[in-house]
């Protein structure tokens, strides 16, 4: 954009494309009632496609057609133009009269209608919106008002058509009339011989294009206007439409000023100005115009890096000043302002100078003129002012590299500034420590600073002064271990602004330094001893950690200690330690992951006993805990902010905990005393325990039965009997026989010898017995643990009897019944062998059913009746009772009384002789079971119809007879009618002698 150069502008004013369609087609006045189309509706059309009437000669003439809009009247509300032809013009023209009396006609017809079809009497705005409903159509926009331009600028004028009929894409004539002549062709887009030769040779050259935006809008472009081009432009479109209606043609006013404005750059120093940061600059330029019309001027200040661009301030053409993206805080703060200086000059001014305001100064001046309250832009001309270089400023900070200091001195670090700026600058200083040589990486704190209004921010324990205006001193005082790091120094330059603001112009940061802090540190020993040393595992472990030969220590000095563990090897192999507790500078214990859950269990316990003396001690200790053990005892020195920091660390030798693991040993032997013995006697059995490597063991002793293997029953029964534990508790376990509740024994004859008695031994008894001991190791005093566990061998009782066989079975006379009947079922016993006494006998019977056809179920108790003669009935869920009582010495009888469906099954009988023995003590003998018998329940049919059958006949007797009743009743009194008859005369006739 040069000095004197030009922009091509486009204007579009805010109601081009928005005005109502309704508007412009009414001609912006509301229909009256009563009032007819507007005169512009009201016309001839000629239909599309040949050539146009009042063009060129090259057009052909069309055969002319009339449209009639009469009915767009108020009496013809609804009806759609009628097109007539030439040939009945004449008729047409001379026809009005005939249409007044139609018109009269309708009216007429219109009056007689009835009043009952509710005719509301027409309003004024009702009408005038029916009637522009009725009579929309296309409309064709051009830009309102008048357009402005300046010679030598581009005129471009917008034209769009809406509300047509037929194809989307409309065609565009436009058309020039100038002051004092005709409209003169000017451009088509469906005509190639649609131009005046006088504009041919512009559009041939592009001059003059005609653009299409659109398919219903199109642009007129005009290059380089020129005062002949000012004048009337008409935009026009040919007929698509069914049926011709709205307006088909708009026109807009161009007026084209000339080139009045200019504009200049003021005066500058050359090459250009060239300042630091902080420092003020100005830029000035000058603007004018000599426009015939009123005109407003708009200035805008731009500077350029590169090929990027920023609004710095601008000047509105209503006078208003706006500050550009970025400048808003240095506006508000006066820090850049744009002045007026004469009639036409105009100055920017930057109080205080930034590194961004480096660049290529533009001033931008537009010309705007106002139309019916709408501002346009006719004209805009830029000029290059003055290209601005900001020097950096030099700014160096530096501290000493390398300092060492002793603890509790002072240390005392310097910072050097180094600038070249000489002006109004105040330096700000701030020191920083890290414990690493980098700057950057996070975790550096401050230490003291130094504002630029002269304040100092810093802790109780540190100083910070300035000699002059370029040397500034840290001092730190009672230098401790922590102080030990690196030191930065951080200056910044700032420059004052408007309205007490201040604006950073440098800063600079500096190499760390340094510090070293050099200290005493105690001198001491660590001797690490086992107390207790285990023999066996669960043995107590305690180790003793003490600090030996201490000197040069202080008040300020404490200790701690941190106990580790190691496994051993016996290969060369490297083994990492494993931390099991530690303790910090403020007493705090920490356990490590291997010591966790036993120290919270108690098991480890770690305790400071004396100052000089720290324990650890095992209460229990495992396999698993066999190692190496050793401590550490740091020493800890108290800092000014009451905090302690670790200054050494001594480990000692290490202790090896181990003993030599063999597997525990136990051994039980059980022997019989009296080996042959007969029913009823006492059986007796001892076992002896021996055991290896089992720390002052206890033993806890339980008593087991098995059945000989000969029993093919359950062959792998086990019992248990009773049991001892280890602290010489009886227990019976599985010993259910009440009647011998006290005939079993289990005592402690010795600590390693045990003694089992059963009195009164039954045949039942017989099987294989053993003695289970378990070896119980002390663990924590009262708790233990279990070391081993080892079973006896097998002491057998059998006895040797040639006594009775037992046996069992069932019989009923009816094995089948009827539902209700009574179901008898005997248990009948026999015995083989030798001949008893009845009195030496007795039967424990229990009956048993499976209700299904299969034994697939599991049996139910139905009734039980021991030796005594006790009676025991199971509670069942239907009517039918139970009854079970002994008819002989061998023969039990169990009777179902009121037998019910449920009641069908197998039937069983469980027997368990008892035997008086010589001794007269009675011997239980194996239960036996009688095979099952099948009880079918069946259904008597005539007894179960039977009733229902009586009830029946009788409740349809009682029916019968009952309606029987009812229709007497109603027949009699009910529906009764008395028919009356008509008494005839009996009237003899008179004899004829008579008359």
């Amino acid at each position: 954009m040069g000095g004197a150069g030009g922009r091509a502008l486009r204007f579009l004013p805010p109601a081009f494309g928005k005005r109502s369609g309704l508007h412009a087609r009414l001609g912006w006045a509301a229909l009256a009632p009563g009032s007819r189309c507007p005169a512009g509706w009201r016309r001839r059309a000629e239909a599309g496609g040949g050539g146009r009437a009042g063009g060129s000669g090259a057009r052909g003439a069309r055969r002319p057609q009339r449209w009639d809009f009469s009915a767009c009247e108020e009496s013809g509300a609804g009806a759609r133009p009628r097109r007539r032809s030439a040939d009945s013009g004449a008729a047409g023209a001379g026809g009005g009269g005939g249409g007044e009396a139609a018109g009269k006609e309708e009216e007429g017809e219109s009056r007689s209608r009835p009043a009952s079809m509710g005719r509301l009497a027409p309003r004024p705005l009702l009408l005038a919106l029916l009637s522009l409903a009725l009579c929309r159509g296309r409309v064709v926009r051009v830009p309102a008002g008048s357009l402005v331009r300046v010679v030598g600028t581009e005129l471009v004028i917008p034209c769009n058509v809406s509300d047509y009929d037929g194809p989307s894409e409309q065609n565009f004539d436009w058309s020039f009339l100038a002051s004092g002549s005709s409209f003169v062709e000017l451009a088509s887009t469906w005509e190639v011989g649609f131009p005046a030769q006088l504009y041919r040779e512009r559009l041939q050259r592009g001059d003059i294009v005609l653009w299409r935006t659109a398919n219903d809008a199109v642009e007129l472009h005009i290059k380089n206007v020129q005062p002949s081009d000012q004048g009337h432009y008409k935009c026009s479109t040919p007929s698509t439409d069914a049926t011709v209606q709205g307006n088909y043609e708009d026109t807009v006013q161009v007026k084209v000023l000339p080139d009045a404005l200019r504009v200049a750059a003021g005066p500058q120093p050359s090459p250009g100005p060239s300042l630091r940061e902080g420092e003020p600059f100005e830029l000035r330029c000058s603007a004018s115009t000599a426009s015939p019309l009123h005109t407003h001027l708009a200035l805008l200040w731009e500077v350029w890096r590169g090929p990027a661009r920023r609004s710095i301030l601008s000047l509105t053409h209503e006078g208003r000043l706006r500050p550009g993206p970025g400048y808003e805080q240095r506006y508000r703060s006066g820090d850049v302002r744009l002045d007026t200086v004469g009639s036409d000059g105009y100055r920017l001014s930057v109080s205080r100078a930034l590194a961004s305001d480096q660049g290529s100064y533009r001033c931008i001046v537009s010309e705007w003129i106002g139309e019916q309250g709408n501002w346009q832009e006719i004209q805009e001309k830029a000029v290059d002012v003055a290209t601005v270089v900001i020097q950096p400023t030099v700014l160096r900070a530096a501290v000493a590299r390398n300092v060492s200091v002793a603890e509790g001195k002072e240390l005392d670090l310097t910072c050097n500034i180094t600038t070249d700026r000489a002006d109004d600058v105040r330096p700000a200083v701030t020191w920083y420590f890290s414990r690493t040589p980098d700057s950057t990486l996070p975790g550096p704190h401050v230490l003291a600073r130094l504002d630029h209004d002269s304040l100092v921010h810093s802790s109780p324990h540190m100083a910070l002064s300035h000699v002059d205006a370029r040397s500034y001193h840290l001092l730190v005082r009672d230098v401790s271990k922590e102080n030990a790091g690196y030191y930065f120094c951080h200056v910044a330059l700032w420059t004052p602004g408007h309205n007490r603001s201040w604006h950073k112009v440098a800063e600079a940061m500096s190499a760390p330094g340094a510090v070293a802090v050099t200290w005493l540190e105690p001198d001491y020993q660590v001797y690490l001893n086992a107390s207790k040393v285990p023999e066996f595992s669960d043995d107590l472990t305690e180790l003793e950690c003490r600090i030996v030969d201490v000197e040069s220590t202080e008040a300020s000095v404490r200790f701690t200690v941190s106990w580790y563990y190691r496994v051993n090897r016996r290969s060369d192999d490297v083994v990492a330690s494993e931390l099991l507790a530690v303790m910090n500078g403020d007493w705090t214990l920490k356990y490590g992951e291997r010591s966790k859950q036993r120290a919270q269990d108690g098991d480890f316990i770690f305790s400071k006993e004396r100052t000089d003396t720290f324990n650890f001690r095992i209460q229990r200790t495992t396999e698993e805990d066999r190692g190496s053990y050793y401590c550490v005892v740091s020493a800890w020195t108290k800092q000014r902010n009451n905090s302690w920091v670790k200054s050494k660390d001594v480990f000692s030798k290490p202790v090896s905990i181990f003993w030599a693991s063999e597997d525990s040993v136990l051994v039980v032997k059980a022997r019989q005393p009296k080996p042959f013995f007969a029913a009823g006697n006492t059986f007796e059995m001892t076992c002896k325990v021996s055991s290896k490597n089992i720390k002052s063991p206890r033993y806890s002793v339980l008593i087991m039965a098995e059945k000989p293997v000969g029993d093919l029953s359950s062959p792998n029964e086990t019992k248990y009997i009773i049991s001892l534990d280890q602290d010489s508790v009886v227990k019976l376990e599985n010993w259910t026989d009440a009647s011998r509740v006290d005939g079993v024994v289990l005592e402690k004859v010795q600590e390693d010898e045990f003694r089992y008695r059963m009195y009164q031994t039954q045949v039942s008894d017989a099987g294989l017995y053993r003695c289970m001991v378990t070896a119980w190791s002390p663990v924590r005093g009262s708790l233990w643990r279990e070391a081993a566990t080892s079973l006896s061998n097998p002491i057998e009782i059998d006895f040797q009897t040639s006594g009775p066989i037992f046996n069992a079975s069932v019989h009923s006379d009816a094995p089948s019944v009827i539902r209700g009947d009574l179901i008898k079922l005997f248990c009948i016993i026999t015995v083989e062998g030798a001949a008893l006494d009845p009195d030496d006998m007795a039967f424990d019977v229990a009956w048993f059913a499976v209700h299904s056809f299969g034994l697939d179920k599991a049996p139910v108790l139905l009734s039980s009746l021991d030796r005594k003669g006790i009676v025991n009935t199971a509670q069942r869920d239907w009517k039918s009772d139970l009854s079970l009582e002994r008819v002989s010495v061998l023969e039990f009888l169990l009777q179902v009384h009121g037998s019910e469906d449920q009641d069908f099954g197998n039937y069983y009988c469980s027997v368990t002789p008892w035997v008086k023995s010589p001794t007269g003590s009675w011997q239980k003998e194996a239960e036996i079971q009688s095979k099952p018998i099948f009880i079918t329940v069946k259904m008597d049919v005539l007894n179960a119809f039977k009733y229902p059958l009586l009830i029946g006949v009788g409740l349809s007797t009682v029916i019968g007879l009952l309606s029987c009743l009812i229709g007497y009743c109603s027949s009699h009194w009910c529906c009764k009618k008395e028919v009356q008859e008509t008494r005839r005369e009996r009237r003899r006739l008179m004899s004829m002698e008579m008359d």
